[in-house]
């Protein structure tokens, strides 16, 4: 194991699988998918552990192997998709993890013009509003 990354299913349908969905996610997400060096280096800025390698990125990008579950929470924040629907494929776009409540507040802005000015944040930025978040949202929140 390097950088990383494992061979999570054992077979070459499940990392095929998942690097199916990773392209898929980094294309919706307006990622470059022509260089796993800027690949890298965009995840290893919001990634706090060991920083991976472009040899990494390409292993995800072809099948070769999946990322550890911290890497792929990392990559699905940063790619603003569902951790589960991008490690097995569970809550697509039609499931109900993707679809909204309608909340009481609505923006003037678009969820996707939301998700653009987020990701132009800095990591350190990413990470506060993230915290905001959580507090909000956080289960022994009080009413």
């Amino acid at each position: 194991m390097r950088n990383g990354t494992f061979p999570a299913m054992a077979n070459n349908d499940g990392r095929e699988a998942f690097s199916k969905r990773l392209r898929q996610a980094l294309q919706q997400g307006g990622v470059a998918l022509h260089s796993p060096t800027r690949l890298a280096e965009a995840f290893n800025d919001r990634y706090q552990g060991t920083p991976i390698t472009q040899q990494t990125v390409r292993k995800w990008l072809n099948g070769i192997s999946i990322p550890r579950h911290d890497k792929i929470l990392v990559l699905a924040a940063w790619l603003g998709v569902p951790a589960d629907m991008l490690e097995y494929g569970k809550g697509g776009a039609s499931a109900p993890a993707m679809q909204q409540a309608s909340p009481a507040y609505r923006s003037s802005l678009s969820d996707e013009e939301l998700l653009k000015r987020y990701r132009k944040l800095s990591h350190s930025q990413q990470r506060a509003v993230a915290e905001i978040i959580s507090g909000l949202t956080g289960k022994d929140r009080r009413r």
